[in-house]
């Protein structure tokens, strides 16, 4: 059953859009976790890419708006710590062959961690956010959100769960990320 909404990727609300990717991540793992062989491998590479696309900008922009509430230091701190347990484990599984018996039992997991904590942000984070910031601001931190996923790694970096570590780190990440992408992409088609 998809879950992602029609309009996710033209929303113009930072909330709405990171609802949308959290609905657009538990279709990739129904799709993981239901599929096999090449299909399989290709959702398991969509879903690393935008876990980590999405976690580095939530990250850079979201969290530390969050921090702004009464008291979002604790709530983002718990964050960014289910944060580096998932990216802990996604990188795990980012070098399993997707065939490996060990994978599925690892997906669901995982899965199980993402979707605890993508309810978490919604409840203590998102919905907090919707109610302290003007629909114009919302609209700004969406761009931001775009911006900061566009030159985003695409594979998971466990201790890098700050903005200023992402921001330090995250340009030349991407980079090596990318390369690494378009490689494996370019071995794939031969």
């Amino acid at each position: 059953m998809r879950t992602t909404p029609a309009n996710a990727e033209t929303t113009e609300d930072v909330i709405d859009l990171l609802r949308a990717q959290h609905g657009r991540i538990r279709d990739l793992f129904d799709e993981v976790l239901h599929s096999s062989g090449r299909e399989r491998e290709l959702a398991f590479r969509s879903l690393v890419k935008l876990l980590a696309i999405h976690e580095t900008a939530e990250e850079e922009i979201v969290h530390p708006m969050a921090r702004r509430l009464p008291g979002g230091d604790g709530i983002v701190d718990d964050r960014l710590e289910e944060e580096r347990e998932a990216k802990e484990l996604l990188a795990e599984l980012d070098g399993m062959d997707t065939d490996d018996p060990r994978f599925l039992k690892s997906v669901d997991k995982l899965r199980v961690d993402v979707l605890t904590h993508a309810r978490a942000e919604e409840r203590y984070e998102f919905d907090r956010l919707k109610d302290q910031f003007s629909p114009a601001q919302l609209k700004g931190f969406a761009a931001a959100v775009r911006a900061a996923e566009a030159t985003a790694p695409t594979h998971p970096h466990p201790g890098t769960e700050s903005a200023t570590k992402n921001m330090l780190a995250g340009p030349v990440v991407a980079m090596a990320d990318r390369v690494r992408d378009m490689i494996r992409d370019a071995r794939d088609k031969d």
